[in-house]
């Protein structure tokens, strides 16, 4: 089994990583290749002259954000990717933002897209071409919709060490999240079962949650007081419109059957196990 993973960022690596450690031979894509970037046992290859590799693939995944042109995967190697003899499954990395502000009403992977930023449009229109390129070459196709990602190094214990955490309430309002590790398992989960025709995966925990209590949790575990409550009405005169074009939308996104179709259960089921995992690590 070989393994291409166009985008070796902080998701891509950890999928890189864990596939290398499931047995595939992986090659993992950067625009600059340095050393060091690739995780141990992975292949780094510069994007522009990743087609070779791509011709040799059984597996594709797709983490490279699209772009107003499109997936610049597509735009670079839909050659290579249409000439693989092997290739037999592909997982695109979108995100559960094609779904939309639902009111804090729950989303599950039946439920029709409906974005209302522009960054999601692009995303669903990058699903819409890779369901394409599936359906014409008979490959089996996982779209795997992902919240909020954390982890190593970019989580709430981060921001608290640095004094940048703000603890915003903003009453039945919920973000979904995903640790990073739980990423990796479910795509390399996903790649070796080789899917059958087209998926929706839903990348999330078990339990949507407040900012307010994420950061409360973190602060606990460092044990640290936590930050004063700030109502989002104050902190948003602050925000970046990114930030708060995050806020804007409250949905909350179901796994059960995506947990299902994989046959697998979360390494960091809710958040609380996600940030005491980061903490172990170190």
């Amino acid at each position: 089994m070989r393994m291409v993973v166009a985008g070796l960022g902080y998701s891509g690596s950890a999928i890189a990583a864990e596939a290398a450690e499931a047995g595939f031979a992986v090659a993992g894509t950067a625009r600059e290749p340095r050393p060091g970037q690739a995780p141990q046992g992975v292949a780094l290859v510069r994007f522009a002259e990743a087609g070779a590799a791509i011709r040799q693939a059984t597996h594709l995944v797709v983490t490279a954000a699209p772009e107003e042109a499109g997936c610049p995967v597509l735009a670079t190697h839909a050659e290579a990717i249409a000439a693989a003899p092997g290739l037999r499954w592909l997982g695109y990395l979108s995100t559960t933002g094609v779904y939309g502000d639902r009111g804090g009403a729950e989303v599950d992977e039946a439920t029709p897209p409906a974005p209302g930023q522009a960054r999601s449009v692009l995303r669903l229109r990058a699903e819409e071409a890779w369901r394409a390129v599936a359906a014409a070459r008979g490959l089996a196709l996982d779209l795997f919709r992902v919240g909020g990602i954390y982890g190593p190094g970019r989580s709430p214990l981060d921001d608290l060490r640095r004094g940048t955490a703000r603890r915003v309430v903003k009453p039945g309002h919920a973000f979904s999240r995903i640790h990073r590790d739980d990423i990796a398992l479910a795509v390399v989960t996903a790649a070796r079962q080789g899917g059958q025709g087209i998926r929706v995966l839903h990348l999330v925990d078990d339990e949507p949650a407040p900012n307010e209590a994420v950061i409360a949790e973190a602060a606990r575990l460092l044990g640290l007081p936590p930050p004063p409550a700030i109502p989002f009405e104050e902190a948003a005169r602050g925000m970046s419109a990114m930030a708060l074009s995050f806020w804007a939308e409250n949905r909350r996104v179901a796994n059960a059957k995506t947990k299902a179709a994989l046959g697998l259960a979360w390494r960091c089921p809710t958040y609380r196990e996600g940030l005491a995992r980061i903490l172990a690590a170190g």
